[in-house]
């Protein structure tokens, strides 16, 4: 199986890896012979899943639509949730807490940063 990226964040996803996938088709409905679509797969990381749940609703019937199966799966289980921190907390572990050089910050006398 290839490695999908999360359609936000572009990401890289391996097989197996904790991610929210949405499968797309689509099929004629009344009409002889049916015809159908191939599906597609679009794949979401736990942090973008999340941040797309608590965002503000978007635009568009299609979005709406996957932005609702989304929301229902974030509130449905914590073990989304879980996984995006998981995540988070190796990034965070690789950086110095007081800057990139690990020694403090300290404001200047004229009261702004430098970054």
């Amino acid at each position: 199986m290839e490695n999908m990226h999360c359609l936000r964040c572009n990401r890289e996803l391996a097989a197996g890896q904790k991610s929210v996938a949405l499968y797309m088709f689509a099929q004629t409905v009344g009409i002889r012979p049916r015809q159908k679509s191939t599906a597609h797969r679009i794949s979401f990381c736990p942090q973008c899943s999340i941040s797309l749940a608590m965002g503000p609703q978007p635009e568009g019937a299609l979005n709406m639509a996957a932005w609702d199966m989304i929301r229902s799966l974030v509130a449905s289980d914590p073990a989304l949730t879980e996984a995006a921190w998981e995540s988070l907390s190796g990034f965070l572990g690789l950086l110095p807490a007081t800057g990139t050089d690990g020694a403090p910050r300290t404001t200047p006398a004229g009261g702004y940063f430098e970054f």
